[in-house]
């Protein structure tokens, strides 16, 4: 039923590869199927203006797409001199989610900002961004850990992220962008590695949706987080 012959619970084929850029603190490449997402994590030794001498450190994230990411060419935001009103909620919805992974009196009056440049893009980009963003996060602390400029490891869990929808009527986990431009309902699930929610994004594309058809959501999402926070844990062991 799905056009790419997956299970209505199958995710895609997901790879982490660490270590791929040279000066980052932390960094890795993520496929989630044909969406690939670089993420790269840069420490500061300084904090925003509203934090300063409050001993908490900060992440925050941008975000972005390379002209080619799609089917057709885009032009650069730079280019036209602004950010899209889409680019500023994703890169805000990462932070947020990056942030709520992390203690940051125990990170120090410091700032990591996390970078997630797609690739390639196949649907569900600021989840795959998210997920991957936590694994260059917790490179770039290991860093900090090993240099002893920290004594407590502030990441308090995993955080990750799966899309889930309605299509052709039925619940589907991790939906790839065919799926994502037809689907009745699309929602984007952001949990911690304990099965806490960070936050979830679910909208009525093309019908309303129940909330049995919610909980169906629910339980894809809760399957597929564990199978990402698998991965991380294996990307980063």
């Amino acid at each position: 039923m799905r056009p790419s012959g997956r299970a209505l619970d199958q995710m895609r084929d997901i790879s982490i590869e660490t270590d791929v850029t040279k000066h980052a603190e932390g960094s890795c490449l993520i496929r989630c199927g044909e969406t690939h997402v670089l993420c790269t994590a840069s420490l500061e030794e300084r904090v925003p203006p509203f934090l300063r001498n409050t001993g908490q450190g900060w992440v925050t994230a941008e975000y972005g797409m390379l002209p080619r990411a799609t089917t057709t060419r885009m032009r650069r935001e730079a280019a036209s001199g602004k950010q899209s009103g889409r680019t500023q909620e994703i890169q805000r919805l990462i932070g947020r989610s990056l942030r709520a992974g992390i203690d940051r009196q125990a990170l120090g009056e410091r700032q990591i900002t996390v970078d997630c440049d797609v690739i390639q893009a196949d649907g569900g980009t600021r989840c795959a961004s998210i997920t991957g963003g936590w694994v260059a996060l917790r490179l770039a602390v290991n860093k900090l850990m090993k240099a002893g400029d920290i004594t407590m490891d502030p990441l308090l869990d995993h955080v990750a992220a799966v899309s889930c929808g309605i299509y052709a009527g039925q619940p589907v986990l991790d939906l790839d962008y065919p799926e994502d431009s037809e689907a009745g309902t699309d929602a984007n699930f952001v949990m911690t590695g304990a099965g806490r929610m960070i936050e979830v994004q679910a909208s009525a594309e093309g019908a309303t949706f129940s909330r049995n058809e919610f909980e169906s959501l629910l339980a894809l999402a809760e399957a597929g987080v564990a199978n990402l926070v698998a991965a991380q844990k294996a990307a980063v062991a």
